[in-house]
């Protein structure tokens, strides 16, 4: 199984990215073992969906990423 998930920081800044193993994936986000993401704080996951194949969550990370996306994730968690 595949995941597309959304973080923050304490800054209010996003995340968004794709993974098999979101647990380790969000250790490493907070251990600064990402390079987008180090010395960034403290992330929480905020959104995450799960997906069969890794191209239906490449497909998902796309379009969160693009504006359509975003506009869709702040008014799902009302942000």
């Amino acid at each position: 199984m595949y995941w597309v998930y959304v973080l923050e920081n304490e800054k209010g800044r996003w995340y968004i990215g794709q993974t098999n193993n979101l647990e380790l994936r969000i250790a490493k986000h907070n251990n600064q073992k990402v390079k987008s993401t180090k010395n960034r704080g403290i992330w929480k996951i905020i959104y995450k969906e799960e997906f069969k194949t890794r191209s239906e969550a490449l497909r998902k990370e796309e379009y969160l990423k693009s504006g359509a996306g975003r506009k869709y994730l702040k008014k799902l968690l009302n942000k």
